[in-house]
């Protein structure tokens, strides 16, 4: 606590002055955590002076606050391009990131409990910079840093806002910022070197070294590409529901099971199962092979029941067992983009809606996958089909931006593979017009980027079929080959280096 209000005084956060008439200070309070080393370790003590933003009052101390943050398929994508380029990815933590911001509205503050002013009881600090817990605190920082970034030669992503990119003749390097955490790569260590001094300069920054542990994610560079998994925080959730001695399962799902919202015994704990559920949608960050399974238990958080919570359990089973695997980024393999869409069509036997759902990989490993419940009632596995093809169609062309701006663009048309003959020709050709004018047009999206030659929707077999493991609870063999070709393996299978990357190998 000593050093958090040293540090606040060392920036000048606030000033002491006569509380203001007609004044409803800010609260605040202390926030305590231990930081962990990625091993577990207890690295140290902090201590955070926290505002409760609660308190505040728009228009009157406070508008905007929106502040981008970096999105999980930006960084899956960096790695697989490190992996690509051998690459070092470097990782620093901005110390009081938010005490950098500057307010743009006049904030007044109790003073910190422990630490009131003997000669000033009765005064209020009046914050000339942001402090954590504000509610313009995190929009305030991101503009201090996106200005720093750009002097120093970088560019905002048009794609993601929390992606710095800065090209010239001899150095490619790319900043991916998450609030205070920075991940720095690059083809030039000079250079990275030489941002790191900046940057050092300009904030009280933290080098962390090579990239450990980002946001409970576990990043090991191999010889052979970088893994990425949750290991850790794997062992954490089956610990924190008693799952530690269970026994394992191979899938995360029975095969066929359907799920009713009627059908069990109502739970009393409600928020257990919630909390369960939050867990695991957390881990699908690295665990693409469970993110149907999740998905459906999910449907039921509003009245959960003994056979929902059983389907959970489940699922922390099948982790149990396969608790280290994770993504496995090559550096041996083709890095070509190639998406897959699939669905169930008539999945829900509540409302007899279909699921949509596609993923795109770039090398040996998935980098982005989509498994959600279609909004509407389908006539036909071909309408189906068809409005699942145009979900992935809308992610690919956020995906070509991002990576164009990455400086690794997709010039070819980029392949997505459907299993629907029907569906492949209703994108270039309304041949059936009479069984599908009833259609939405935003449905036909997909149609205008197969004439532009920017996707090329391509037939495949059911057996071919990646995105199949996100429609329906599959039984173990299909289930692992195509566990293995989103990529996802154990540390064993990624020192070897040898991921098969389609679901025929």
């Amino acid at each position: 606590m000593d050093e958090e209000i040293e540090a606040l005084n060392k920036n000048q956060i606030w000033e002491l002055v006569p509380k203001p008439e007609n004044c409803k200070p800010v609260t605040c309070k202390w926030v305590y955590c231990l930081k962990r080393k990625s091993d577990g370790t207890v690295d140290r003590c902090k201590a955070w002076l926290v505002a409760r933003g609660f308190s505040q009052s728009y228009g009157l101390d406070y508008e905007e606050m929106y502040s981008p943050v970096a999105k999980m398929v930006t960084l899956r994508i960096i790695f697989s391009l490190a992996a690509m380029k051998t690459w070092k990815a470097w990782q620093l933590d901005v110390k009081n990131a938010f005490l950098y911001g500057e307010l743009d509205r006049e904030v007044f503050m109790e003073q910190p409990v422990g630490y009131v002013s003997e000669q000033h009881p009765h005064h209020v600090c009046h914050l000339k910079k942001a402090l954590y817990g504000l509610k313009q605190a995190p929009r305030a920082w991101y503009g201090k840093v996106v200005q720093f970034l750009i002097f120093c030669g970088f560019r905002v992503s048009e794609a993601d806002s929390s992606l710095f990119i800065k090209l010239e003749s001899n150095a490619h390097l790319l900043v991916l910022l998450y609030v205070d955490d920075m991940i720095i790569t690059g083809n030039n260590e000079a250079e990275i070197s030489m941002l790191k001094n900046e940057l050092s300069v300009r904030f009280e920054m933290k080098n962390l070294g090579e990239v450990g542990c980002f946001l409970g994610l576990e990043i090991k560079r191999l010889n052979q590409g970088y893994f990425n998994c949750q290991h850790r925080y794997a062992n954490q959730v089956l610990q924190l529901f008693n799952m530690g001695e269970s026994r394992e399962k191979s899938t995360p799902m029975e095969k066929c099971l359907k799920l009713k919202k009627d059908e069990g015994e109502l739970l009393k704990d409600v928020r257990k199962f919630k909390q369960l559920v939050g867990s695991l949608i957390y881990l699908t960050i690295t665990r693409p092979e469970i993110s149907y399974a999740v998905g459906v238990v999910s449907q039921f958080m509003q009245a959960p029941r003994t056979l929902h919570l059983d389907a959970a359990k489940r699922i922390l089973r099948y982790i149990k067992g396969t608790n280290d695997f994770g993504l496995f980024y090559n550096k041996g393999n083709d890095f070509s983009l190639q998406g897959y869409a699939d669905t169930d069509w008539d999945g829900s036997i509540e409302d007899c809606r279909s699921t949509s759902e596609y993923c795109f990989s770039f090398g040996s490993a998935a980098i982005s996958w989509c498994s959600k419940k279609q909004p509407i009632v389908t006539f036909s596995s071909t309408e189906v089909e068809y409005i699942a093809a145009t979900m992935a169609a809308q992610g690919c062309v956020w995906l070509k931006l991002l990576m164009k701006d990455i400086h690794c663009a997709v010039y070819s048309p980029v392949q997505i593979y459907c299993d629907n003959q029907s569906a492949v020709k209703l994108t270039s050709n309304p041949v059936f017009h009479a069984r599908t004018k009833h259609i939405k047009v935003r449905h036909h999206f997909i149609r205008e980027k197969v004439l532009d030659q920017e996707i090329a929707l391509e037939r495949i077999t059911s057996n071919q079929q990646i995105a199949d493991i996100f429609t329906k609870a599959l039984g173990k063999p299909e289930f692992e080959r195509f566990r293995a070709a989103l990529g996802v393996v154990n540390p064993e299978y990624a020192l070897r280096g040898a991921v098969k990357n389609s679901a025929s190998q």
